[in-house]
């Protein structure tokens, strides 16, 4: 149900008709050309919200791509109300209308009940607009199949249809045959005028000269416009055309008791129709709003609660479509009242843009009311009562009323409609008489209106009302923009100064005789002389201020874009110290590794070496976890500065490490012990079966000194429980791995291999494109356990495999 528009509005004046106008150009169908054009603004909030609501998630569809066709859609009221009469049967083309109707409400229905996945959970408002649509799939089953592309009855409308069709078609062929059997034996005796069969009030007839009608029998239908051919029904096939006329009425009986079977399907659920297409037409407003929205780049203002006003780089939508069309661009206002300000007085020279700005707030927060997004970067607008305005010149022949009289009596009637939550508009004011009279009388309107609490933006050239606002509280100045060097507007509004009408400066550059020019500066008061100069010096700083500021913004922009230059290079080279890092900590890694097994196979009981392998290779991979874990947190806590504090992590160096003494390792993050000294501030550790040279600065600190032999005995030593003897397999199978996981397989399947004894083993890697089989082959025989490496036979893998000869 629409909401109650505003009681009292200046639509005309606002050009809201117009906006209306451009809106209804979005919409496809006449259904909803018509909704855009009885749209009105409205007082109710709640109806507002739901509006921007639903234009958003309208909006949000278009943005994913979707879309659908409204058109065709129209008004189905006057249609469902005849469906309704008993008796009544609607025409074929009337009820493939509606049908259309039915149809299309169906579909919206399906797709607001499975939107697109990206705005599923933004579609609360269209889903519950929508969910008043019924399920009409009965209905349209009803249907299928029963209309003719032509718009015709199909002949499955009824099998009692279909028959009597295939009848009168019979009918016809026996009616035609016989006719051309006549025409052929009165073309021979030249009695007919030409082979054609021709119909004559539904009825088969043949063209006969006219002077030989007499010697046929038969009913003569009517003559050629030349009189030299009438068309005869001969007495053979009057009977046939008598079948053929009762079978078509009774086709005709069939297809209206078909219709009127159809109409009161139609009308057992007109209401769900009508409701349907009311539906229907509220979305394609949707659309059309959205469709608006996105190609002015509008807002949503929010509502405004507590009666502040904001628009931020607002523009007058009809203005700008017409400067688009030029190849121009509109020049974006901003307007801000807090709570405590309740009225603006805008001055300025005349083409300086004041009435464009007054049009702007009042046409914008019409659109809000209505429900359509306005052209703005950001809005919050209150939700008027009332909008008024008083904009151009009344003048009136007809009423006997000049301009000034025109703009008093509408004042008058604004002043008597007025609330404190009313927007009122007025251009010029104290314009059009006496200058004294009209600025005493600007002033007592702005007053008025300022007392009645509403929020009032009044445009003048008067002096007293620029020194009223700056000594009335609740009241600002603000001004539009001149540039006094090319005596064009620049159509910027400025809030917080008055603006000067500049016009005796203007004339001067316009070159007005100089003697008119020094007169009209002698008339001037001295303190009207005094205020111009104040503002045109006021101007003049403002227009610095502006530069300077413009020239901050610049020099901002460019630190910022220093500072993330450096960010990045700081990042980019912490990146390559920790990959450096990464590079020495996998060597350290792979030392360790080498040297841990190497160790385990010096074992001289390889028994035990069997046994001991599986724990072994657990250990190993136990401390290569340990060691990537410690250098990872050494590598964070360094970047975030975690590690300040952190004995372990300082880059400080220990001096009193000696032979001997435990000490613990940044590096591994273990302890380890000094074997001896070597040259320089390089030491030999040990830690475990593990040796290795670390500098001074490896060293986090002596953990215990020399004379501590229990701890020096625990640093050395390696505890290894031996785990049950297990089998070792003598292959291994690497096919459809890379290069890289290969090896690694392979070099620890050799590790076993060689610490369980084994002489021989065969590594199957495939033949393909032979570049698996080259790489581990290469790695076989530099490894250093390798004694021999051959290709087995033919029967045994040929180059799919690699027997390997173990060093043992």
């Amino acid at each position: 149900m629409a909401p109650k528009p505003l009681s009292h509005s200046s639509l005309p004046l606002l050009e809201f008709g117009r906006m209306r106008e451009v809106l209804r150009g979005y919409a496809a169908s006449p259904l909803g050309q018509a909704r855009a054009q009885s749209l009105e603004p409205t007082a109710d909030a709640g109806w507002v919200l739901r509006q921007q609501q639903l234009t958003a998630e309208v909006r949000g569809l278009l943005r994913t791509g979707g879309n659908f066709d409204f058109a065709g859609l129209f008004e189905p009221a006057p249609l469902l109300e005849r469906s309704r009469i008993a008796g009544v049967a609607l025409e074929t083309a009337e009820l493939r209308d509606l049908l259309l109707v039915v149809d299309r409400a169906s579909g919206w229905r399906s797709l607001s009940l499975q939107p697109p996945s990206a705005i599923k959970d933004a579609w609360r408002a269209v889903s519950e607009l929508s969910s008043g649509i019924a399920d009409f799939a009965a209905l349209l089953d009803f249907f299928r199949d029963k209309f003719a592309p032509d718009g015709t009855l199909d002949d499955r409308a009824s099998p009692a249809l279909k028959q009597l069709r295939r009848e009168v078609e019979k009918q016809k062929r026996a009616i035609q045959d016989s006719l051309r059997s006549q025409l052929r034996r009165l073309s021979e005796s030249g009695i007919a005028q030409e082979e054609i069969i021709s119909v004559r009030g539904e009825r088969f007839v043949i063209p006969v000269k006219a002077e030989h009608k007499r010697k046929i029998a038969g009913v003569l239908h009517g003559s050629s416009s030349s009189g030299q051919t009438v068309f005869l029904e001969p007495l053979e096939t009057i009977e046939q055309n008598n079948e053929l006329v009762r079978l078509r009425e009774e086709e005709q009986a069939e297809i209206h008791r078909i219709l009127l079977q159809m109409t009161e399907q139609i009308g057992s659920r007109a209401a769900e129709i009508g409701a349907a297409a009311a539906i229907l037409g509220e979305l394609e407003l949707q659309f059309a709003k959205a469709r608006f929205a996105e190609e002015h780049r509008c807002v949503q203002p929010q509502i405004s609660q507590s009666g502040s006003f904001f628009l931020y780089k607002a523009r007058h939508p009809l203005l700008e479509r017409n400067l688009r069309g030029k190849g121009g661009a509109v020049v974006a206002i901003t307007l801000e009242l807090e709570d405590s300000a309740r009225q603006v007085i805008i001055s300025g020279p005349n083409t300086g843009g004041k009435t464009v700005a007054l049009k702007t707030v009042g046409l914008l927060a019409l659109m809000h009311q209505a429900g359509i997004p306005v052209p703005a970067e950001r809005a919050q607008l209150p939700v008027f009562r009332a909008i008024l305005a008083d904009i151009g010149d009344y003048q009136s022949i007809e009423q006997n009323l000049s301009t000034f009289s025109a703009h008093i009596t509408n004042i008058d009637l604004i002043s008597r409609n007025v609330s404190a939550d009313s927007l009122v508009l007025l251009d010029e004011l104290g314009s059009a008489t006496d200058p004294e009279e009209g600025a005493a009388l600007a002033v007592a309107i702005a007053a008025y209106f300022l007392q009645r609490g509403c929020l009032s933006i009044i445009s003048t050239h008067h002096t007293s009302l620029k020194v009223y606002a700056a000594n009335t509280a609740g009241v600002v100045n603000a001004a539009v923009g001149f540039d006094e060097r090319t005596l064009q507007p620049t159509y910027e509004l400025r809030m917080g100064v008055p603006g000067a009408s500049a016009g005796i400066n203007i004339a001067q550059r316009l070159q007005l005789n100089e003697h008119i020019i020094q007169a009209a500066r002698e008339r001037l008061s001295s303190q009207t002389q005094e205020i111009a100069s104040f503002l045109d010096r006021l101007h003049s700083q403002l227009r610095q201020l502006e530069q300077e500021r413009a020239a901050v913004k610049t020099r901002e922009q460019e630190v910022a874009r220093e500072k993330q230059r450096l960010e990045t290079h700081g990042l980019r080279e912490q990146r390559s110290k920790v990959a450096e890092m990464e590079k020495k900590l996998e060597g350290v890694l792979r030392d360790f590794e080498y040297r841990a097994r190497e160790v385990v196979s010096e074992v001289a009981d390889r028994a035990a070496a069997q046994k001991m392998s599986k724990q072994a290779e657990r250990r190993i991979a136990s401390l290569r976890r340990e060691f990537k874990e410690q250098f990872d947190s050494a590598v964070v806590a360094h970047h975030t500065g975690a590690d300040t504090g952190d004995p372990h992590a300082r880059l400080g160096v220990v001096q009193n490490a000696a032979e001997g003494d435990t000490v613990r390792l940044k590096s591994l993050g273990r302890n380890a012990v000094i074997t001896r000294r070597l040259e320089g501030d390089l030491f030999e550790v040990q830690a475990g079966n593990l040796k290795m040279r670390v500098p001074r600065g490896d060293i986090a600190e002596v953990v215990s000194a020399a004379g501590n032999p229990l701890e020096a005995a625990r640093a050395r030593g390696i505890r290894v429980q031996v785990a049950e003897e297990e089998s070792v397999p003598s292959e291994l199978n690497v096919i459809g791995e890379n290069v890289d996981e290969a090896t690694r397989r392979v070099e620890k399947f050799l590790d076993r291999a060689f610490l369980a004894g084994l002489p021989r083993v065969r590594i199957v890697h495939g033949s393909g494109m032979g570049v698996l089989r080259k790489a581990l082959r290469k790695y076989l025989r530099e490894h250093p356990q390798v004694a021999a490496v051959s290709e087995p036979p033919h029967d045994e893998g040929g180059g799919g495999a690699t027997v390997v000869e173990l060093r043992v």
